[in-house]
């Protein structure tokens, strides 16, 4: 899952850098329309989520008829569902980014490029869920895969398509749009073909109509509260950067520098994130309680050991790392001092969303819910903000480590009271 998720980033990061060749007005174009395709994929994660939880569950019960039944009404609803928000966007183009500030001369670009990425976000989609079908079937490495695929077809494409090369046409910021569509649907096509030959989750044996509308509803009931519970994160970190312009332009570039470091070195916990949510919902399907409570312990423990290490390593790099991002000595400056104090609470925020990953797997999405609004609502922001007031940016800084350790602390005990009864009820 790693070197997936590692795909992904890259993934963008090819889009990106490829379109900033074309100049300064479509690089905008493209900054602007990452809000907006960020609530379609949190859409798609919330699907993704409720779909590994509520397969993964009948596997480990041996249900694999009921198992593939479900696959198949996930994929149908989820096909209905992006048609749907990929024909409306259409429409809402023009009004959401006027709100959102966009300049005349910007919106010919965003109408260009999200045109089509709204007409093949259905793809998108169907390739982030069709991967959580495989992993709630334990292939995790297949999924990985497709993943890695995606990136990899993408970065052929992409200059090809944008700039012109040999017999394919000079597209501009269209053709990053299509470069995406066309590696999302190539890729989908490989994952139904492996779901439906290598793991047997597809069938045309539909259920009765009652019987569909309950499996819709097991899956949005975990699917909804999951996207919502992943937006927060976005929303916590505009708001922050918000609080740290206060400062100036080079606490910015710092704290912008400083978030991208985040994704790093939080790496190897989200890939045991997306990992952990198969094994417990089958070990939940199967009364293997536990299996599962050994398994979040040692999650954790491994969580909060390992980011120590990354913790020291960080700390002993700060200089080359923080002069790899900038020759400004005051940006340097605060990026070391972000090295110095947020990492400090990774292993913290690493128990968090393992916790909340570990809930969705056990069919509790609401309680991930909570752990996400407490993180925002009752830690990060008002102590962010508290701490920025009295002690300026170390403050803010600081109060960010403090606002993941007491999350974690929630969280850990919500976890531990519900394995204790549900080992109870098991005995």
């Amino acid at each position: 899952m790693m070197f997936g998720i590692v795909s992904i980033m890259l993934f963008n990061l090819a889009d990106i850098w490829f379109v900033g060749q074309l100049g300064t007005l479509p690089m905008a174009a493209l900054a602007f329309t990452f809000p907006v395709s960020f609530v379609v994929i949190s859409l798609a994660i919330g699907l993704g989520i409720g779909t590994s939880a509520t397969l993964a569950r009948r596997i480990g019960q041996g249900d694999i008829g009921s198992a593939a039944q479900v696959a198949t009404s996930i994929l149908f609803i989820t096909t209905f569902l992006l048609i749907l928000v990929g024909f409306a966007g259409q429409f809402a183009i023009d009004p959401v980014f006027k709100l959102m500030g966009a300049e005349p001369e910007l919106l010919p670009l965003i109408r260009a490029y999200m045109q089509i990425w709204f007409a093949g976000s259905v793809f998108m989609v169907l390739n982030m869920v069709c991967n959580s079908i495989l992993r709630a079937t334990g292939d995790v490495r297949g999924s990985a895969m497709i993943m890695l695929l995606a990136s990899l077809l993408n970065l052929l494409l992409d200059p090809l398509l944008i700039f012109g090369l040999g017999p394919f046409p000079a597209l501009g910021i269209q053709g990053a749009a299509l470069a995406s569509v066309i590696a999302w649907s190539i890729t989908t096509l490989i994952a139904l073909h492996l779901l439906h030959h290598r793991r047997h989750m597809l069938t045309l044996r539909f259920p009765s109509l009652l019987t569909l509308l309950r499996y819709w509803r097991e899956l949005f009931s975990i699917s909804v509260p999951a996207a919502l519970s992943n937006i927060t994160t976005p929303v916590a970190n505009a708001v922050l950067t918000a609080m740290v312009a206060r400062h100036g332009a080079e606490a910015v570039a710092a704290f912008g520098v400083g978030s991208r470091l985040e994704s790093l070195a939080l790496l190897v916990c989200l890939a045991l994130s997306m990992s952990l949510p198969p094994f417990i919902s089958q070990n939940f399907g199967a009364a293997q309680m536990q299996r599962i409570k050994k398994a979040y312990a040692l999650a954790i423990r491994f969580a909060l050991g390992w980011q120590v290490l990354i913790y020291l390593l960080l700390v002993l790099f700060s200089a080359p790392l923080a002069a790899l991002f900038s020759d400004d000595a005051e940006v340097i400056r605060l990026i070391r001092l972000w090295i110095l104090i947020v990492p400090l609470g990774f292993g913290f925020q690493a128990t968090t969303f393992l916790s909340a990953s570990a809930f969705n797997a056990l069919h509790q999405p609401m309680l991930a819910l909570k752990v996400s609004l407490i993180r925002l609502f009752l830690m990060y922001l008002p102590l962010g903000w508290l701490g920025n007031q009295l002690f300026g940016l170390e403050g803010l800084f600081s109060a960010l480590v403090l606002a993941n350790l007491l999350t974690a602390i929630i969280a850990w005990m919500w976890m531990r009271q519900k394995l204790t009864g549900l080992l109870q009820i098991g005995a």
